[in-house]
Parts: C-alpha cells; structure tokens; sequence
C-alpha cells in the first residue's frame, strides 16, 4: 500500500500537511508581519474569505495560535492578537538572553569557516543598514543573525525552543531598536559575539551573546519608556 507521508512521520509532521496546519501557518504569518495588529479581533469570515477556505480550519487554526500564544481567546468575545505586556517582554528578552548564549557556547567549539563568512557577512549588512537607521532592513537581518547561530547547533530542541520564543518577541519588534545609534550600538556588540565565537573562547561567546540580549532588553525598555510618555493612554501593553 502507498503512503503519502513515511512510515516514521510524526503526528506534529503529518498535522502540519494539513489544510489546518496551512491556514495556522498563513494567520501566523500575518501576524508575525504586522498584518493582523496586537489587539486585534480574529474575523472568522474575513479570513476564511482571505484564504480561500471555510471557517472551520480557520477556527481550529486559530485554536492551535491560542496554544503557542500568538493568539488569546476572551469568553463570550472571540479570539484576539495577543497584546504583550512590558512585563511580557521583559521575560520574553530574560529567557532570550539564557538560550542565545546557551547557542553560543554550543557552536564555539565546532564553528566552520563557513559559518564565519555567512556571521560576518550578516554583520557587515545589518552595518550599512544601521549607518542609515534603517530598521526595516535591520530587523530581518538581526533575527537570521541569531537563528543561524542557534540552527548551526544543530540542536533540535534548542532551536524549537528558540523559534516559539522568537515568535512573541515579534509581536513588540517595533518598540526596539529605532534609532541610528542604537542599531550602531547593537551591531557592535554582534561583532563582539562573532569576534568571540573565532577565538573559539567558549566563555566570553556565553558572555558577549548573554549581554548583548540584556542590552537589547534595556534598549527596548528606553523606548517603552519614550514611547509610553507620549502616549499615556497605551501604558498597560506594548
């Protein structure tokens, strides 16, 4: 008898063929790109419509987004883009600093040439875009800068760890690294990382990776701060 999918599929692997697992990943998509708004109420219709589909892989979908946080379910009202608190974040950045050090270490001692071209050439790119204080093209290049240090692990659970953390820190993304001298600042500090990882020190690359995500949270709270003092009315979520 043939199979579409091998004998050793998982139930995680087959769901994700499925016509809920596709429409999950396009409302995730949307909301990790800003196209569904933090707050926001998750129409059904609106996307059953969008994506071509009925309304029942979109509720079940929506279901599965409650489950890994993207999405929170308020009785007797529907489902909503999750909105972060400061104190969200502030555990989203802790949690991030421990597994992005945690990645450092690991890759240190088997850091291929390659794998020093590819963090070198990220770094020289996301120069020029800070040098501008572009953080369009900043931010993408920030997030494949880490997620190939923690997929070069080779660390299977490590990275899936990673990734769902990654995903509630793009619902605050904006809030970050705005300005010229801060993205200068942050690039800096990946130097130091990749400068690190080279040297095959396996300590200061825990540490350089460490601080440079405390940075990043103290950075992120400097412009909650800003932004919060302008608007006094959006003080409770970010």
């Amino acid at each position: 008898m043939n199979n579409d999918f091998p004998s050793s599929v998982t139930v995680t692997e087959l769901r994700a063929h499925t016509l809920t697992g596709v429409v999950q990943r396009e409302i995730e998509q949307m909301i990790l790109n800003g196209d569904l708004a933090p707050g926001e109420r998750l129409n059904e219709k609106l996307l059953a419509d969008k994506l071509l589909v009925s309304r029942g892989p979109v509720r079940e979908a929506c279901r599965g987004l409650a489950e890994t946080g993207l999405v929170q379910q308020i009785p007797n009202r529907g489902m909503f883009v999750s909105q972060l608190t400061n104190a969200d974040a502030v555990e989203v950045y802790d949690l991030r600093a421990g597994l992005t050090a945690l990645a450092s270490s690991l890759l240190c001692p088997k850091l291929s040439d390659a794998a020093v071209v590819t963090l070198e050439g990220l770094v020289g790119e996301m120069e020029t875009a800070a040098e501008k204080a572009d953080f369009a093209r900043f931010y993408p290049l920030n997030v494949e800068f880490h997620d190939f240090i923690v997929r070069s692990t080779e660390n299977g659970r490590l990275i899936k760890m990673y990734r769902a953390l990654v995903k509630e820190f793009h619902l605050f993304r904006t809030h970050g690294l705005v300005q010229r001298s801060a993205l200068l600042e942050s690039n800096r500090e990946h130097r130091e990382i990749v400068e690190a990882l080279k040297a095959r020190d396996v300590a200061t690359s825990y540490e350089a990776s460490f601080r440079h995500v405390g940075q990043g949270k103290e950075r992120m709270l400097f412009a909650l701060n800003q932004r919060q003092s302008a608007l006094p009315e959006e003080r409770e979520t970010v």
